[in-house]
């Protein structure tokens, strides 16, 4: 039980090598790129996909162009060979997840993902043991907030959190606590 929940268990706060040091402080957190010019899929889909190479050759044909880190990113673009980027996230088979969901009833990305616009290496945040979704799941009022700041990864939650959670409950039409932590929601 302590291996598993350990951080060593369950890759909390260990950045994976990557193949390409990408850094999300630097394209999130410096330049503002929005999660979605990247991630396109994740207001739609279950999924936030892994960007392909062409979405990095966007601005990467234009600037750092002769860079040697930058190598197999060209590489890959020319010879339209995906990048073998290692997951940082991986929520186990037996475990259902949509990103879509959680994004349109109002859960920010840095709800689950830390502030990853601060993170030179992405790791991931927190466990991801059932426990800890089911902390979020009993008592959504305290993360969710309204959709117009899902993106947005410098969102603090205000003093009234409770009740303005409470509010945006029943305005995107969120099931209780009864309903959020019945077996079926992840487990199907």
């Amino acid at each position: 039980m302590t291996y598993t929940g350990s951080s060593y268990g369950t890759s909390a706060g260990m950045p994976p090598v990557q193949p390409i040091p990408f850094s999300h402080q630097h394209h999130v957190g410096v330049l503002g790129i929005d999660c979605r010019y990247c991630h396109t899929s994740v207001e739609s889909s279950s999924f936030a996909g892994i960007p392909p190479t062409k979405t990095c050759m966007n601005c990467h044909s234009q600037m750092w162009v002769g860079s040697e880190m930058l190598q197999p990113v060209r590489e890959s673009y020319r010879t339209n060979t995906p990048i073998r980027w290692k997951r940082v996230y991986n929520i186990p088979g037996f475990a259902y997840f949509d990103h879509s969901i959680h994004v349109q009833k109002g859960i920010g990305c840095s709800s689950c993902h830390g502030r990853i616009d601060e993170m030179p290496f992405t790791y991931q945040q927190p466990s991801l043991l059932m426990t800890w979704c089911l902390d979020c799941h009993r008592h959504p009022e305290n993360e969710i907030r309204p959709r117009e700041f899902v993106f947005d990864m410098k969102y603090q939650k205000p003093a009234d959190q409770r009740s303005l959670g409470a509010k945006l409950m029943d305005d995107y039409h969120i099931r209780d606590a009864h309903d959020l932590t019945s077996c079926s929601v992840c487990h199907r």
